[in-house]
């Protein structure tokens, strides 16, 4: 068992924490009181509310501070570990020319209603996220950006047209756990137009005619619900487009295809 930790604010282990919700309730006294009352039904007491601004006629938000009473063990937290390396941008070329002998072709979309692209453009476009090129910026990928707002059947038909190794997903419209339900209906339609298979770990060299990985992303998504999905992996905030490529290359080709290291470069050139 470990050390229980709870929330810092002012000193160490006071649990103090800040929430912020929003009450169909207009501005005023009462709905203050009401705002207090629903924190301390969280746990939180005693609880402040040291904000509270009309969102129009008939909702008002709250910021309340307080105390939480509650302490975790860290030895109790449950994480999805990554369970691959992550490789440069020139170790996955190597890996997919060596491994593959062909261009890794991935498929990039926000399915639905989904109109935010920042999350897909991100991990595809060269200009990429944190300090990272886009897939699109690797020699041996040929990537496909298909934009927002596809249907699931259209992305079907696109996997099968471009012979997708792989289908990049985000999701970034949450109300409703719509991400949720969009990720299910895509791994069921999928399932059923690929009948003769999904790609798997240790499935070596990629039959094209097979389904293409899965693989979905955004803000809301935890790791750990890939399964429950239906797709092959889930990534969540904060994914980088090292991260997607060398999931991809781990995933897609052999478990034993070596990375050859890469001709030394000389210090200087003699003429």
């Amino acid at each position: 068992m470990g050390t229980p930790v709870t929330a810092y604010g002012d000193t160490t282990g006071d649990g103090m924490v800040q929430v912020s919700f929003t009450l169909p309730l207009p501005a005023g006294a009462r709905a203050d009181g009401a705002a207090q009352l629903f924190a301390n039904r969280m746990g939180i007491e005693p609880a402040m509310v040291v904000h509270s601004k009309a969102m129009g006629p008939g909702h008002t938000f709250f910021v309340v501070y307080g105390r939480a009473r509650v302490w975790v063990d860290p030895d109790d937290v449950e994480v999805a570990e990554r369970e691959y390396p992550l490789l440069s941008a020139k170790e996955v070329d190597v890996r997919i020319r060596e491994g593959l002998g062909r261009p890794l072709v991935v498929l990039g979309a926000c399915i639905g209603t989904d109109a935010h692209t920042v999350g897909i453009d991100a991990i595809l476009s060269v200009k990429g996220f944190a300090g990272e090129k886009g897939l699109e910026s690797h020699r041996e990928m040929r990537v496909v950006n298909l934009g927002a707002q596809v249907a699931i059947d259209d992305l079907v038909r696109a996997a099968r047209g471009e012979q997708a190794d792989a289908v990049l997903v985000s999701q970034v419209v949450t109300q409703r756990d719509a991400h949720l339900t969009n990720t299910t209906a895509l791994a069921k339609a999928f399932d059923a137009a690929f009948v003769d298979g999904r790609h798997s770990i240790s499935s070596g060299p990629l039959a094209r005619s097979r389904r293409p990985l899965l693989v979905v992303g955004g803000p809301r998504f935890e790791p750990a619900q890939a399964a429950l999905l239906g797709v092959d992996r889930v990534f969540g905030r904060g994914t980088t487009p090292g991260d997607v490529a060398s999931f991809l290359v781990h995933a897609l080709l052999p478990d034993n295809a070596s990375v050859p290291a890469p001709p030394p470069t000389p210090a200087s050139v003699r003429r």
